[in-house]
């Protein structure tokens, strides 16, 4: 069964409750950024999302300059955002409340 895109209205809702993403400019992915202290704890956080978006089979772009780490995610199968991103991305933010 293929995963449902969300529409306009079911995104808007989604977004606000999340801290800190941003909605794309094609509204079909959400990002955002952090800041960590050295490059290792940036790549430990990385090793952390990356073990998560594999249990979930859910795998997100990222691009890391040394302490610098941003996250893009979109749901390619579907062609824009789903509930699948969402989730994702609640997870990725309580990992890092964790840290």
């Amino acid at each position: 069964m293929p995963i449902e895109k969300l529409n306009s209205q079911q995104i808007s809702e989604a977004i606000q409750g999340l801290q800190g993403w941003s909605l794309g400019a094609d509204h079909e992915s959400i990002a955002k950024e952090w800041a960590f202290a050295s490059f290792k704890a940036a790549m430990g956080f990385w090793h952390q999302v990356a073990e998560l978006a594999e249990r979930q089979n859910h795998h997100p772009e990222f691009w890391s300059n040394y302490t610098q780490f941003r996250l893009r995610l979109t749901t390619h199968d579907a062609g824009g955002l789903t509930a699948l991103d969402f989730s994702l991305a609640k997870e990725i933010d309580r990992l890092h409340l964790a840290r």
